[in-house]
């Protein structure tokens, strides 16, 4: 299969952009990707090689490989399809709405590849597609997680490569959909940039029958439920395995899903994988260590850690650049407060990187040479994470929507997680953090993340930053930690549709309105603004919305004869904070003159938030009451024609009046019983409803602090694997040399020593943990003691012969003892036999 259309057709559709990295051995690479590439691929290639700063060939090398035209990238030029772009040497390339931008900055240039990858992930979304090719170190690793990130597809060259560093951090990292050599690297690149997929060419929704038998594929397989995930997030994550795999119909794909188990973890993996890096938007960490985390760490009660969750923490980034930040200021501000940071996501494989705490090299690029030196260590694969750093995290897998959370937290930074979720889970996670938050404790969410409707739960501190901080509700906000999802997203809609027709809230709401409605005088409920939070019964008689423009300012909408005594009587409430009436205030409204009778009655929050009641009350005019007494007259008139009759009926009525009163009064003695003993049913009532809550939130607690303890145990007992692991690789290491070393801390007490060590020292097991003082050595040297000492002190290096009791020579040397932060904590003596070495040099000198 072939593809060689034409570069007009190509630009009919949103073409795929190809950007390629190499460093050493890949320009050989390219070269023959290029050779099996045809002229009018449709697709535009932008080509970046780790090369001196030196007068290049390159382009002209390109061409001899090329049917397409080959140039050097300029700073502002157009991306055009069927074109190849190459990278001048020591310069960072980048793509911003399909436009080349080309610099020598150097901190972008040591980490060139990547800054490329993720200018085009960020450009071309699924339309990107990256490329690794041979090179040393790890540049590209993270650029490819980008693109893979945004929908689109990523290659790196197998073991074809000569030198495998970049494309093997690219294969660690999880990055790469395809490992193939240059030439299989350009077929499959033809096959799949011609895909619907890539060039977007079908944008509608995916059949929902299909879609719900592969929720419940992934539901099955690891119990979480993507139907109430944002549904094009989702369906992107599907149409893109359906290109990796020649596939254009989803009936297809899903049964290849249930017949292929390992495709249901790339498709869960897919869907999980985030873009993520170290210290992501650096303003926003700036603006905590600024404003947010002094005030945390300031003051707080005894040795309580201050506690931190990230949900959704990916492989730890963003975890351990908190931790680095509040590290930071605890040192700098003198502060004694431990840290205690939980990191949570429901990918698995991610936990595990995230726990093992080592990243590629590509990292430079995001941590400041400082930060790099003071909280990571250098390793074979790239950079690991401090211990210190690493003790103040725990991780553990979590589903954030279903699994209880943690408690009593000063802060959660959940960044960029909730674009991901639909309104419900949204709801029911705003819920949980309001929850999981201590009083006034902070929320962090993403640069384009906000609380939206949930503004009675959260207040805003920084708008800029996305910092918000919990606040206190009049009634407990109700958390479902546990929601067992339907099968499809149809019956979850439905669900949660009835849910709210027929919750106890709705229906008591709805009885109150009823009720206000014909009963209860007009009325709005106001704040210190004036402005009208709601409108209570018809007001329109005394309140109108003024011309211009839109207000709800109660002064500006009284209608006209009410501002005076409406905003003096308002002033009164305030002032006394009792409820102040004025009756029959003159008005006019559409009817003409009218009266009302005004009663504002103020309101106290326990968070001393000040509102007013404003109640409406109608007066009836001297000519409607004289018209209703005429009324009254002219049907008593009647009766007046026998007035001896109306005596006799009048004596009956008094009769029947007294026998009525001692009925009601007997009513009322009964009502009065009644009236006690239901207040005090309601009291018992009211406790047990109160107890009730209290047993709730003791319950939650208990179940947060399950959690809480599951995940440090499981965390305690990967760290104990790992200590046990490094301790049988000590003790295997020393049992395997032959060497005499003898392992001393501080205060000259011995730690560990070798078999060899043991026979040369006449060492016994029990002998670790004595003062190296108290044994008496065969070595014939004096002030060993002292030596050891001024190593400690002077990191100096000694080196001296020395002889046993029996005459035979060593080679003492004494090194400090270092641990992984540069500490030093001991003394380490190590002795070489050098017996027949010296003998011969004596034999030599003696000659």
């Amino acid at each position: 299969m072939t593809f060689d259309g034409s570069s007009e057709q190509a630009t009919t559709h949103r073409f795929p952009v190809v950007g390629i990295g190499a460093s050493a051995g890949g320009l050989q690479a390219f070269r023959t990707l290029l050779d099996s590439m045809p002229a009018h691929p449709g697709v535009a290639i932008v080509f970046l090689l780790h090369q001196e700063k030196h007068e290049s060939v390159l382009v002209e090398v390109l061409r001899r490989h090329s049917a397409m035209p080959v140039e050097t990238a300029q700073d502002g030029m157009v991306l055009q399809p069927d074109h190849v772009y190459v990278a001048p040497p020591e310069t960072a390339i980048t793509i911003v709405e399909g436009k080349l931008h080309v610099s020598s900055d150097g901190e972008r240039v040591s980490m060139a590849i990547d800054a490329l990858f993720r200018s085009l992930a960020t450009d071309r979304e699924t339309a990107a597609v990256g490329i690794v090719l041979s090179g040393a170190l790890s540049d590209g690793a993270l650029g490819l997680k980008a693109i893979k990130a945004e929908g689109g597809i990523t290659f790196a060259q197998d073991d074809s490569a000569l030198f495998d560093g970049m494309p093997r951090s690219a294969i660690a990292a999880g990055a790469v959909d395809f490992v193939l050599p240059p030439r299989e690297i350009a077929r499959e690149l033809l096959r799949v940039t011609h895909h619907s997929y890539v060039r977007a060419d079908d944008t509608g929704r995916l059949p929902e029958k299909e879609l719900n038998r592969i929720f419940r594929l992934l539901q099955t397989a690891h119990g979480v439920d993507f139907s109430l995930y944002k549904p094009s997030t989702v369906e992107r994550r599907i149409r893109r395995r359906l290109a990796l795999h020649k596939l254009e119909s989803l009936e297809e794909y899903v049964q290849m899903l249930t017949a292929d188990p390992v495709e249901v973890e790339h498709l869960y993996t897919d869907i999980l994988i985030r873009v993520t890096s170290f210290f992501r938007d650096p303003e926003v960490y700036e603006a905590l260590q600024r404003e947010i985390f002094p005030e945390l760490m300031r003051e707080r009660p005894g040795e309580n850690p201050l506690r931190v969750w990230v949900p959704g923490c990916a492989t730890g980034e963003e975890v351990y650049s908190l931790a680095i930040c509040l590290l930071e200021l605890a040192g700098n501000a003198g502060y004694s407060c431990p840290v205690q940071i939980f990191g949570t996501d429901i990918n698995d494989a991610a936990v595990e990187q995230a726990r093992v705490g080592v990243f590629p090299e590509s990292i430079v690029a995001d941590v400041s040479p400082e930060r790099l030196r003071r909280y990571f260590v250098k390793v074979e694969s790239g950079y690991r994470v401090t211990k210190a750093v690493r003790d103040c995290c725990v991780f553990a897998r979590q589903n954030l929507t279903k699994d209880p959370p943690f408690s009593r937290l000063d802060l959660i930074s959940c960044r960029n997680v909730m674009i991901y979720l639909g309104t419900m889970l949204q709801r029911k996670v705003m819920s949980i953090f309001h929850y999981a938050l201590r009083t006034d404790g902070y929320l962090l969410l993403g640069s384009s993340e906000t609380i939206g409707n949930f503004n009675d739960l959260f207040g805003t501190i920084d708008r800029k930053h996305k910092v918000y901080r919990k606040k206190a509700t009049q009634t407990r906000v109700t958390v479902d930690f546990d929601m067992t999802p339907p099968a499809d997203r149809s019956e979850v809609q439905g669900r949660a549709a009835a849910e709210e027709l027929v919750s106890p809230t709705q229906i008591f709401r709805e009885a109150d309105r009823l009720l206000l409605s014909r009963y209860a005088p007009a009325g709005v409920l106001i704040n210190d603004d004036f402005d009208i939070l709601q409108f209570r019964g018809r007001t329109s008689p005394y309140l109108e919305p003024p011309a211009g423009t839109a207000t709800f300012n109660i002064l500006k909408m009284a209608r006209e004869g009410l501002l005076p005594e409406l905003r003096a009587a308002i002033h009164t409430a305030r002032k006394s904070g009792e409820p102040v009436r004025r009756a029959e205030i003159r008005f006019v409204n559409d009817a003409g003159p009218a009266m009302v009778n005004l009663e504002i009655i103020p309101i106290v929050t326990p968070a001393r938030l000040r509102y007013q009641l404003v109640l409406f009350e109608d007066v009836v005019t001297p000519v409607q009451a004289e018209s209703r007494k005429k009324g009254r007259r002219k049907t008593s008139g009647e009766e007046s024609e026998d007035a001896g009759q109306v005596a006799r009926l009048r004596r009956e009525l008094e009769t029947t009046r007294e026998y009525l009163q001692s009925i009601i009064e007997e009513q009322e003695a009964m009502n009065e019983e009644l009236r006690s003993a239901n207040e005090e049913i309601q009291s018992s009532n009211e406790e047990l409803q109160s107890t009730n809550e209290e047993l709730e939130t003791a319950k939650e607690e208990l179940q947060s602090s399950n959690e809480e303890l599951t995940t440090l145990n499981e965390e305690l007992e990967n760290r104990h694997q790992d200590l046990a692991e490094a301790n049988n690789d000590l003790l295997n290491l020393l049992g395997s040399i032959d060497i005499p070393i003898l392992m001393l801390d501080s205060a000259l007490r011995i730690r560990r020593f070798t078999p060899g060590a043991q026979r040369t020292f006449s060492l016994i097991p029990s002998d670790i943990g004595r003062p190296i003082n108290d044994l008496k050595l065969t070595l014939q040297v004096d002030d060993l003691d002292q030596m050891i000492a001024e190593v400690i002190d002077n990191l100096a290096v000694k080196e001296l012969e020395v002889q046993n009791r029996s005459g035979h020579w060593f080679l003492l040397r004494i090194r400090p003892y270092k641990t992984m932060e540069n500490k030093i904590e001991g003394a380490v003596l190590v002795l070489v036999d050098i017996h027949q070495l010296k003998e011969a040099r004596l034999r030599e000198a003696a000659e």
